[in-house]
C-alpha cells in the first residue's frame, strides 16, 4: 500500500472517529457519569492523536493530545462534565476536522492555541485525586524485557493477550513507525515488551531503510481484542500481527517449555529429551539450538509477567465470543456503477425473454428463465448493499438541535425512532438538506421558549421527535414538536399581504397550510440566524419531490406540528405494471397499485380528462390518460382502469390495455422533458423502445384541483 492510500485511509478512519465522537460527547452531556462513554471519547482522541502522528500530521496530533489530556482526568475523576466542557469538545471536534481538510492553514493554527488555552482553564480546575496503589515499573530477567503498568479502572474486566508484532521490511517506506504502536498497546494497560533481535544482520548487510526487529508483547488490559487490533489498522498482511488470548488460571504456573511448546518454537519430544540433562532447561534449549537465547528470554518474560497479573488479579472466566461480523469499505462510486450494469443486466434480460418468446425455441426459452432468476438475485443482493440504516443521518442532527437550543436558549430534546430503518444510500443523501430544514423549523417557531411552555402547563423542555418507519416500497419519516402548532390565521394574514391569496377567499385548511410552501413565504416577525428570510420550506418540497416523494402537514393548536415525509426506497430499480395508452407504453410503479378494473364510465365522459366511476359502492375519481396526454383517434372498445393509491386516496388511471409485470431500470428524463407533469422517468423495453413512467402523485394533484 503505497503512502497516498495509507493516508487517504487514515481520513476515513479519522471522519468516522469524529462522527462517532460527536454522538458520544451529546450522550454524556445527558449521561455525565457513564464511564463507557467516557472511555469511548479518550480512545477516540487516542487513537487519532496516535493515527495523526504516525502520518506526520503533528499539529493535529499536538492540539488532540491536550484534549486527550483533560479527558484523562476526567476519566481518572479529577474533572466533571460540564456543559461548557462538551461544547469545548464539540468546538475542538471541529476544529479537529477543519484541520484535517486544510492540514496546512495557518489560521487554523492560531484557532489551536485559543481552543488550547480554553482546555488549560478547565483542566486548572481539576480536583486532585488520591492514585491507586501501583507497583513499580519491573524490570524482567531475560535481556530487554521490561514491564510497564498503566492505571486501569478499578471494577474493570481484565484479559491477558498474547501479541506477536512483526512489521514488514518495509515499513518504513510506508511512514509508520513500529515504536509508537508499540508505545499505544503499553499504554493500553500492564505489558510486557520482548524485543526479537534474531533477525538483525551485520552491520556490513544492514539497510538502514528496513525493519528487522520483532516484539513480543504480553498486555494484561480491559481493552478488547478489537481495540488492541486498532493499533495496527494502516498495517496489511496476515502475519504482521497475531493476539492470542492466555488464560490466567491456566497459566500461572506455566513452565517455559509449555510457553515454547504452545508458541509451536520446539516439540513436546524435543523437550522430553532433555529434561534429564543437569543445566537449567532455558541454557539447555540455547545450547542444543532449539530455541534462540531472545526467545526463551520472551518465554521467561511471559512466565514472569503470568504470575505477577495472577497475584494482582482473579481473572474472571470470559464467555467465548462470536466471530465479529466482517466488513470492507467499498467507494460509492463503484457501487452506482454496479446498479448501473445490473440495470443493463436486466434491460437485455428482458430483450433475451421476447426474442425467446418471438423464436419459440425451447432451449433459448430456459436459458431465458435461468438467466432472469439470477439476473434477479443479482439485483436483489446489489439493491441491498445500497440499502443503510437512516440512522446514518439521524445521528447528525443530535449536533444541530444540541446547536439551535443553545443559539435561541430553548431546552429542546431530540428523540429518534426507527433508526434502524433502511433506505437506498442515494435516497439518504439528498434527504439531508429537507431534515435540516424541517428540524430548524421545529426548532424555532414550533418549539416555545421555556418560560412560555410552563405558563401554558408544559414541560419546560421542548422535544423534537425524528422518526422513521417502512410503509410498503417507501418509508415515512416524520419530523413533529410538541409547540405551538401552525397559526391559521396569522399564514392566512402574510399570504394576503404578500399577494399570493385575495382578500376574502375560503380556503381549507390543508391548502391554508400548503402556503407555507411557497418561495420565499415566512411568519418570522424578524430575520435570524435560524429563519426569517423565506428560504427551507420550499426547497423542502421540491428535494422531496425530485426523490418521487410527498410532504404532508398534520398540525393541532397548543400541541404541536407535524411533517410526514413519503419517500421510495430507491430511485433505481423499481417492479413496474407495463400498460398501453394509444400506440406507446407507460409503466405504472407497483408499489402504488391496488387493482385492476374493466373501465364501464356510468356517464357520457368523452373528452373529459378527469371524472367518477363507481367502485365498490363508492364514488372513484378517474384521470382519462388519452385525454390526459391529447391521444387523438378512438378509444379500444374494451379499456381498463387500474387503481392507484396516493397516501390515503385512492385514484383511477384509464389505459387502454394492462399487458403485465416489468422490472423497471429508471432513467432520468432530459432537461426538455423533466418539467412535464405525470412523468417521473423513462425506461428501456426489451424491444429497444422507451416507455415512459407515471407519476401518480402528480397526476393525483390534477385530478384533485379538477375537484
Amino acid at each position: 500500500m503505497t503512502l497516498d492510500k495509507m493516508s487517504n485511509v487514515f481520513f476515513e478512519e479519522a471522519g468516522d472517529l469524529l462522527e462517532s465522537l460527536e454522538g458520544n460527547l451529546l450522550s454524556l452531556e445527558e449521561d455525565p457519569g457513564n464511564m463507557d462513554i467516557i472511555s469511548a471519547v479518550f480512545r477516540a482522541m487516542h487513537t487519532i492523536k496516535g493515527s495523526a502522528g504516525m502520518f506526520g500530521f503533528n499539529a493535529i496530533s499536538k492540539f488532540t493530545h491536550e484534549v486527550e489530556t483533560t479527558y484523562d482526568l476526567v476519566r481518572n475523576g479529577s474533572l466533571p462534565i460540564t456543559h461548557e466542557l462538551i461544547d469545548l469538545t464539540l468546538r475542538a471536534r471541529d476544529h479537529i476536522n477543519d484541520m484535517l481538510q486544510h492540514p496546512d492553514s495557518q489560521e487554523l493554527d492560531e484557532v489551536s492555541k485559543v481552543l488550547v488555552e480554553e482546555f488549560k482553564k478547565i483542566a486548572a480546575s481539576a480536583q486532585p485525586s488520591e492514585p491507586a496503589a501501583q507497583p513499580p515499573a519491573t524490570e524482567v530477567s531475560g535481556g530487554d524485557a521490561v514491564t510497564v503498568q498503566s492505571q486501569e479502572p478499578a471494577d474493570a474486566v481484565e484479559q491477558t493477550w498474547r501479541i506477536f508484532f512483526k512489521p514488514p521490511e518495509n515499513v518504513f517506506c510506508n511512514g509508520t513507525r513500529p515504536l509508537l504502536l508499540v508505545q499505544e498497546l503499553v499504554a493500553l494497560g500492564t505489558a510486557t515488551v520482548v524485543p526479537l533481535l534474531d533477525n538483525i544482520p551485520t552491520l556490513s548487510e544492514l539497510e538502514p531503510e528496513k525493519c528487522y526487529l520483532q516484539w513480543d508483547i504480553i498486555l494484561t488490559t480491559t481493552h478488547t481484542k478489537e481495540e488492541i487490533e486498532d493499533v495496527f489498522i494502516f498495517l496489511d498482511g496476515p502475519d504482521v500481527v497475531k493476539i492470542e488470548q492466555i488464560n490466567i488460571d491456566e497459566s500461572d504456573n506455566k513452565k517455559i517449555g509449555e510457553i515454547l511448546i504452545e508458541r509451536k518454537v520446539l516439540t513436546e519430544e524435543d523437550l522430553n529429551a532433555l529434561v534429564n540433562k543437569q543445566k537449567r532447561l532455558g541454557q539447555m534449549l540455547v545450547d542444543s539450538h532449539l530455541a534462540s537465547e531472545h526467545q526463551v528470554s520472551s518465554a521467561l518474560a511471559e512466565q514472569s509477567h503470568l504470575k505477577m497479573v495472577s497475584a494482582q488479579h482473579a481473572a474472571e472466566e470470559q464467555k467465548s465470543a462470536s466471530p465479529a461480523a466482517q466488513s470492507i469499505r467499498v467507494n460509492s462510486e463503484k457501487l452506482d456503477q454496479l446498479i448501473d450494469l445490473v440495470g443493463e443486466l436486466v434491460t437485455f434480460n428482458a430483450r433475451l425473454g421476447q426474442c425467446a418468446q418471438e423464436l419459440k425455441i425451447a432451449a433459448l426459452t430456459t436459458l431465458s428463465e435461468q438467466s432472469e432468476r439470477l439476473i434477479l438475485s443479482l439485483r436483489d443482493t446489489s439493491m441491498d448493499m445500497r440499502m443503510l440504516p437512516i440512522g446514518t443521518i439521524f445521528s447528525r442532527f443530535r449536533r444541530l438541535v444540541h446547536d439551535l437550543s443553545s443559539n435561541m436558549n430553548k431546552k429542546i430534546e431530540l428523540v429518534t425512532e426507527g433508526a434502524e430503518t433502511e433506505l437506498d444510500k442515494t435516497v439518504i443523501e439528498k434527504l439531508n438538506d429537507p431534515l435540516v430544514h424541517l428540524i430548524r423549523n421545529s426548532a424555532d417557531h414550533g418549539v416555545e421558549t421555556p418560560a412560555v411552555r410552563e405558563a401554558a402547563g408544559k414541560n419546560p423542555v421542548g422535544t423534537v421527535t425524528l422518526s422513521a418507519k417502512h410503509a410498503g416500497a417507501f418509508v415515512m419519516i416524520s419530523v413533529s414538536d410538541d409547540g405551538a402548532g401552525l397559526n391559521k390565521e396569522k399564514i392566512l394574514a402574510k399570504a394576503i399581504e404578500r399577494g399570493l391569496v385575495q382578500p376574502g377567499t375560503e380556503l381549507p385548511d390543508s391548502d391554508i397550510y400548503d402556503l407555507i410552501f411557497q418561495p420565499g413565504f415566512s411568519t418570522a416577525d424578524k430575520v435570524t440566524s435560524v429563519s426569517g428570510r423565506g428560504v427551507g420550506m420550499d426547497v423542502v418540497k421540491k428535494d422531496i419531490a425530485s426523490l418521487g416523494g410527498t410532504v404532508s402537514i398534520e398540525t393541532k393548536h397548543g400541541a404541536g406540528t407535524t411533517f410526514v415525509l413519503k419517500i421510495p426506497l430507491t430511485l433505481a430499480i423499481i417492479e413496474g405494471m407495463l400498460v398501453q395508452i394509444g400506440p406507446d407504453a407507460y409503466v405504472i410503479p407497483l408499489t402504488n397499485i391496488q387493482e385492476c378494473l374493466a373501465f364501464h364510465p356510468e356517464t357520457d365522459a368523452e373528452g373529459k380528462t378527469c371524472a367518477h366511476i363507481t367502485s365498490r359502492g363508492q364514488l372513484l375519481p378517474y384521470i382519462n390518460m388519452r385525454s390526459w396526454f391529447e391521444i387523438e383517434g378512438a378509444p379500444p372498445a374494451s379499456q381498463q382502469v387500474v387503481v392507484v393509491n396516493d397516501q390515503d386516496s385512492s385514484l383511477g388511471i384509464v389505459v387502454d390495455r394492462v399487458i403485465g409485470n416489468y422490472q423497471t431500470v429508471i432513467k432520468p428524463l432530459g432537461r426538455l422533458y423533466k418539467n412535464i407533469k405525470g412523468l417521473s422517468g423513462a425506461t428501456v423495453l426489451g424491444n429497444g423502445s422507451v416507455a415512459l413512467i407515471l407519476d401518480i402523485f402528480k397526476l393525483s394533484e390534477v385530478v384533485r384541483k379538477a375537484e
